[in-house]
C-alpha cells in the first residue's frame, strides 16, 4: 500500500508537468497564429496537426486526473484495484504524452530541452513501474476473477436505481433481439420501444413541468448517462442510441424554443409519440455546420424547404424532424444565416419511404445501408418544397438566424451521451472477452492463463473503468452547467478507446470473433461509428477542443 501511496503522489505531479508542457505549447500556437481580431481561423488551420495532437494530449491529461480523483476517493475504502488501474492508465497516458511531443517539438514550439525536463527520470521510473509486464500481469490476474467488473461505479442512490432497472431491460428483452436486428437489418421492434416508453425513457431530458422525469430544479446528465450506458450495453443500434435525438431535440428547445414550442412538442417527446431525428449533416459538409445548404425560403404563413440532409438517423420511424436550414440566403454569413425548423411527418417501418404534404411537398427518405449500427437506420432525406408553418420555426421569429446556436446546445448533450454509449459497447464486450478467456483452451490450457492474454485484459479493465468515470465526472460537472469542452474531450477519448477495446474483445475470440454468431463482431462494428457521429473526431479535436483550450490559454 506504501507503494501505491507513493505512485499516486507521484503520477499526480507528472500529470501537472504535462499540463505545463502541454499549455506551454498551446500558448506558442496561439502566437503563431494571432490576427487582427485574435486567433485566426484560417492561420491555425496551418498548424492542424499540432492542434489534433494537443487536442489528444490534454484529453488525456483530463481523463488521467479524473482517474486520479477516483483513486482518492476509492482509496478511504481500501479499493487496491481502483488504484492501480489509476496509475497503470496514468503511466500509459503519459507515455503518449511524451511520445507526441518528441516526434516533432518544433511543431509545438517547444525545444528538445523542455521534452527532456518533461522526460525526468522520476516520470521513467514511474512509468516503468507501472507498465512493468509483472504488474500488468497480476493485474489481469486479478481483473480475469471478476466476471466482467472492473471497479466501483461510485453512483448515487437515484442513479443506481435506474441503473439497475434499465440493465435488467437490456439483459432482458434487448440483448435477445440484438443479433437479429443486426444480422437481418431489421427496424427496432415494439418488443423494446414499448418498455423503453412505460420507462419513461424518452422523457429522461425532459423537466417535469414538461412531462419529462427530469427535475425542474436541475439538469440530470448522470440518470441519461447511465440509462445511455446500460441500453449501450444490450444493443448500440437497438437501443442504445434511441434517446439521443429526443436529448438533442428537447436540449434545442430548452435553449431556444418558444415556451409555446416547448408546451406543445415537450410532452410529447416524453412519451415517444411522436418519435423524432435531427436533421443537420449535409452531403458534402460532414460535421462544418456553418456550411448548411438546405434552403429555407419565405413564404405566406410559413417557410418553404428544399435541399437534402444525410445522416439522419430515425428518420424513417420518426414523426418530428429537428431541421437545420438556411434562412438568410446571404453565404457570407455563415452559421448567422441558419434556422432551426420542426418538420412534421407520418411514421415509416421501411428502409424507404415518401411523405407527401396537403400542400404538394415531398419529403423522401432511403436508410443507407451500414456495416454496424443497424436497428436506427440512418437516411438520407430529401425535401422538395416541403411545406414548414411559422410556429414551427424554433424559436419564433427572433429565432431567425439563430439556429446554429440551438444545435450546439443539443450537440453538447450529444457528445456526452455518445460517450455513455461508447462506454456500453466497451462493458459489453469486455464481459465476453473475460468469459471466453475462461472458456477457450489452446495448448491445454484456458487462454486466459496466459501472460499476453492477462494482460490484455488488464488493459481493457483499465480503460473501460478511466472511460466510464471520465464520463461520469463530466456529466456532474454538466450538472453544475460547466463542462461543455470536457464533453467534448471525453467523447473523444472514449469512443477512440472502443474501437481499440472491441477489437481486443474480438481478438481474444480468434477465429469465433470474426463470425457472426458472435456478438464480439458487432461490438467492433458499432463501436467504429462513434468517432464519426456526433462531431467526427478530427472536427472535434481541431474546431472545438483545441480551440476552446488556444483561445483560453
Amino acid at each position: 500500500m506504501t507503494a501505491v501511496k507513493s505512485g499516486m503522489q507521484g503520477a499526480v505531479q507528472h500529470v501537472g508537468s504535462a499540463d505545463a508542457l502541454i499549455k506551454k505549447s498551446l500558448s506558442w500556437v496561439k502566437q503563431q497564429c494571432l490576427g487582427g481580431k485574435g486567433v485566426s481561423g484560417e492561420k491555425l488551420d496551418e498548424h492542424q496537426m499540432a492542434s489534433f495532437d494537443l487536442a489528444w494530449c490534454a484529453a488525456e491529461a483530463t481523463a488521467a486526473r479524473f482517474a486520479l480523483e477516483y483513486a482518492e476517493k476509492m482509496a478511504a475504502a481500501s479499493a487496491c484495484l481502483e488504484e492501480r488501474m489509476a496509475l497503470v492508465f496514468c503511466a500509459e497516458a503519459l507515455q503518449n504524452i511524451h511520445n507526441r511531443l518528441r516526434a516533432r517539438p518544433q511543431n509545438f514550439g517547444l525545444s528538445e530541452a523542455d521534452v527532456a525536463s518533461f522526460a525526468s527520470p522520476a516520470l521513467s521510473s514511474f512509468c516503468q513501474t507501472q507498465l512493468d509486464a509483472g504488474n500488468l500481469d497480476a493485474l489481469g490476474k486479478l481483473v480475469s476473477t471478476l466476471d466482467g467488473a472492473s471497479g466501483a461505479y461510485l453512483l448515487g442512490d437515484d442513479a443506481t436505481m435506474m441503473q439497475d432497472s434499465f440493465r435488467k431491460l437490456a439483459t432482458n428483452v434487448v440483448m435477445p433481439l440484438a443479433e437479429e436486428i443486426h444480422r437481418e437489418d431489421r427496424i427496432i421492434p415494439p418488443e423494446i420501444l414499448e418498455p423503453l416508453t412505460e420507462m419513461g425513457c424518452f422523457g429522461l431530458s425532459i423537466p417535469e413541468r414538461y412531462g419529462g422525469i427530469q427535475s425542474d430544479d436541475h439538469e440530470d446528465n448522470m440518470g441519461m448517462i447511465v440509462v445511455t450506458e446500460e441500453l449501450s450495453r444490450g444493443s448500440l443500434g437497438g437501443a442504445g442510441s434511441l434517446i439521443t435525438r429526443p436529448e438533442i431535440l428537447s436540449r434545442s428547445l430548452l435553449k431556444g424554443g418558444t415556451e409555446a414550442q416547448r408546451e406543445k412538442w415537450l410532452p410529447q417527446v416524453a412519451m415517444g409519440q411522436p418519435l423524432c431525428a435531427i436533421a443537420v449533416t449535409e452531403p458534402d459538409t460532414g460535421s462544418d455546420v456553418a456550411a448548411m445548404r438546405l434552403k429555407a425560403t419565405k413564404c405566406d404563413g410559413g417557410w418553404v424547404l428544399d435541399g437534402a440532409k444525410t445522416w439522419c438517423t430515425m428518420a424513417g420511424k420518426a414523426g418530428l424532424l429537428l431541421v437545420l436550414a438556411r434562412s438568410n440566403p446571404d453565404s457570407s454569413l455563415g452559421h448567422k444565416g441558419l434556422s432551426m425548423f420542426l418538420v412534421e411527418k407520418d411514421s415509416y417501418e421501411g428502409h424507404d419511404f415518401e411523405y407527401r404534404q396537403p400542400q404538394g411537398g415531398v419529403l423522401t427518405g432511403r436508410a443507407i445501408a451500414t456495416i454496424g449500427y443497424r436497428g436506427m437506420h440512418s437516411y438520407e432525406v430529401f425535401f422538395d418544397h416541403v411545406f414548414v408553418p411559422d410556429e414551427n420555426l424554433v424559436g419564433g421569429p427572433e429565432g431567425e438566424g439563430k439556429g446554429f446556436y440551438f444545435t450546439m446546445a443539443g450537440f453538447a448533450g450529444g457528445r456526452i451521451q455518445t460517450a455513455a454509449r461508447a462506454i456500453g459497447v466497451m462493458q459489453a464486450a469486455f464481459e465476453k472477452a473475460v468469459s471466453y478467456s475462461q472458456e477457450r483452451k489452446a495448448f491445454g490450457k484456458p487462454i486466459g492463463d496466459f501472460q499476453l492474454t492477462r494482460v490484455k485484459l488488464a488493459r481493457m479493465a483499465t480503460l473501460l473503468t478511466v472511460s466510464r468515470q471520465f464520463t461520469y465526472a463530466v456529466g456532474r460537472l454538466m450538472d453544475q452547467g460547466k463542462g461543455q469542452m470536457e464533453a467534448s474531450m471525453v467523447k473523444l477519448f472514449t469512443c477512440r478507446t472502443a474501437e481499440w477495446l472491441t477489437r481486443e474483445a474480438m481478438q481474444i475470440h480468434g477465429g469465433m470473433g470474426y463470425a457472426e454468431e458472435t456478438s464480439v463482431s458487432r461490438y467492433f462494428l458499432d463501436a467504429r461509428v462513434l468517432s464519426i457521429f456526433e462531431g467526427a473526431e478530427e472536427t472535434l479535436a481541431l474546431k472545438v477542443i483545441a480551440r476552446s483550450l488556444i483561445d483560453a490559454v
